[in-house]
């Protein structure tokens, strides 16, 4: 038994897995106590290169003791921490961070880090903390894009399309969404080679569509649309959804709607819970850390036969907001009750499970930071979009309030609107782009409706932070693009005047819908009762059901047949 015993002792220790924290104040006040540097490692429970990185070089031994005896470690999803993943969303997934005790950052590693070239940064920056991150100087804005910095920004865009497979970029291929949103507008306007950009990329798209289950996969990699990463992530269903309705309302392809439908089939089977609210994602890998072209190539039999890839069951303000606004776009177009009905069950229960006080949302049911930006801009958004298609006032009240939540809560003395509300000493205030324009075509779009001068200022406060040219020039610049576009001009106003209860007048609000694009106000005026928010128009009642379009200062007659409403539509949006 000695012997044994000795021989045990003989033998080298072997490293043990890292022993993650989450993030906070308490990692950054341990690591100086104990004179060590802090590893984040920021991941995506969908993610198939995390579960490799995971299984790869975070079980190497070399890594391991590194990280044992030199650093504190620690993981957040990025999915549950909208803060952490939007200040680092150009590194990921997985991003890896590593900083001094005080949170300066020495260095931020994009994906996968193979054993080797991890354990040599963490032997260089333990041995010799400087850090190599660039800080970034901001020049001034006037609070508009100049002419000449708009033209830049659509030369960027016309230079980064790939006229050989279609889509913008050359090695990850998917439809990035606000780029196409602005080429749609611009197809719709009659310009003929972004109308020809964004056809092609949608055509080119449905390679990512899953052919079995529907629903759309994430993006393709080596430059070509026939290599996907198949995790399936709410924002890119919800966009998805909403921008093949919109395509479809545009150009009547039945191609283009069965896309949108898909994605609604493929949310309602995998990723909807019993209590109407959406989950967040669905796995790339059926066993993590291993390729799963072969399982996906399987029909539906043979998938089941061997299990589900599995799905994150959180479910977050933020990512039901997206998925409403994309049900509602499909409702839009096809005027199906179930879809709508969708919407706003999902509606009712961010309502009622997430609201947070003074008119904002949370996260998740409980949150470890924030509140969060995203959320609250989600439901407004969401919000908005259900006034539309409904007429029911209580969600414009709703997306006032998150306005007003927003503005108390987020805006940012440098300009623009911070991601997350903190006073923690290592989350300092971020502004993330994506966000912001959210919120210039929020503000913008509500003020449309409501006249309200603050959400005007709201807006307009947003667009001062997108349009330094650092800002505006940063990876696609479509989103810059189209808020500037929208903020130009008066939103196009279709009015309903009718009772409710007439199927004629309810025909003609359901062609009002129709209209292609999102940038839109649709009322529904009932003779004898309250007028609405915000407008001067005084509609003649006729008798029966009309319809009237208002473009700018200028009003077309009355439309009485649902068939002829789009010949009313602004020339820049007719089908």
């Amino acid at each position: 038994m000695r012997w044994l015993i000795w021989l045990l002792l003989a033998l080298p220790l072997q490293a043990q897995a890292p022993s993650w924290q989450a993030w906070g104040e308490a990692p950054f006040d341990q690591a100086a106590r104990e004179n060590k540097l802090v590893i984040l490692d920021v991941e995506a429970v969908w993610c198939h290169w995390c579960h490799v990185m995971d299984e790869t070089t975070y079980h190497d031994p070399a890594v391991q003791k590194l990280l044992a005896e030199r650093y504190v470690c620690v993981k957040v999803d990025q999915d549950a921490r909208p803060d952490i993943a939007n200040r680092y969303k150009d590194y990921g997934w997985p991003a890896t961070i590593i900083f001094k005790a005080d949170g300066t950052e020495l260095v931020k590693l994009e994906g996968y880090v193979k054993p080797e070239r991890m354990a040599a940064i963490l032997q260089k920056l333990a041995d010799n903390p400087v850090s190599e991150v660039q800080a970034t100087v901001m020049g001034t804005s006037t609070g508009t894009l100049t002419p000449e910095l708009r033209q830049e920004l659509d030369r960027l865009i016309a230079d980064r399309y790939d006229n050989e497979r279609g889509g913008w970029g050359r090695v990850h291929k998917f439809l990035n969404w606000e780029t196409g949103e602005y080429y749609l507008v611009r197809a719709a306007r009659g310009d003929a080679e972004p109308a020809r950009m964004i056809r092609t990329t949608l055509d080119k798209q449905k390679l990512l569509v899953d052919p079995v289950w529907g629903g759309v996969y994430q993006y393709s990699h080596g430059g070509v649309w026939e290599n996907p990463h198949y995790e399936k992530i709410m924002l890119v269903q919800a966009e998805n959804m909403r921008l093949y309705a919109m395509a479809y309302a545009l150009w009547g392809s039945e191609d283009d709607l069965r896309v949108a439908q898909s994605v609604r089939s493929y949310l309602n089977g995998f990723l909807r819970g019993s209590n109407g609210a959406y989950y967040s994602s669905q796995d790339a890998d059926l066993v993590q850390g291993e390729h799963s072209h072969d399982y996906f190539a399987l029909d539906d039999a043979g998938r089941r036969k061997l299990g589900l890839p599995r799905v994150d069951k959180h479910q977050y303000a933020r990512e039901n907001g997206w998925v409403i606004q994309g049900l509602v776009g499909l409702y839009s177009v096809t005027g199906d009750q179930a879809v709508l009905d969708d919407a706003l069950r999902a509606a009712d229960w961010v309502v009622k499970e997430r609201s947070l006080p003074g008119g904002g949302y949370s996260h998740d049911a409980r949150d470890s930071g924030g509140p969060y930006l995203g959320d609250t801009l989600a439901a407004g958004r969401a919000f908005l979009a259900l006034y539309t298609v409904t007429a029911d006032p209580v969600w414009l009240q709703r997306a006032s309030a998150c306005a007003d939540f927003l503005e108390a809560k987020f805006r940012l003395a440098a300009g623009g609107y911070a991601t997350a509300v903190s006073a923690s000493k290592i989350d300092q205030p971020y502004r993330m782009r994506e966000e912001n324009i959210g919120v210039a075509r929020f503000g913008n779009l509500l003020f449309q409706h409501t006249g309200e001068a603050r959400y005007q200022t709201m807006s307009s406060y947003a667009m001062s932070y997108l349009a330094h040219p650092e800002v505006a020039r940063e990876f696609s610049p479509g989103g810059v693009l189209l808020a500037d576009l929208e903020l130009a001009q008066a939103v196009p106003h279709l009015t309903v005047v009718g009772q409710k209860t007439d199927p004629a007048a309810r025909a003609l609000f359901l062609a009002a819908l129709r209209y292609p694009l999102a940038y839109r106000r649709v009322d529904w005026a009932v003779p004898g009762e309250k007028a609405l928010p915000y407008t001067e128009t005084e509609y003649p009642t006729l008798g029966r059901a009309a319809i009237f379009v208002c473009s700018g200062t200028k009003c077309s007659p009355p439309t009485l047949n649902p068939a002829d409403v789009s010949r009313s539509f602004p020339r820049a949006a007719r089908p």
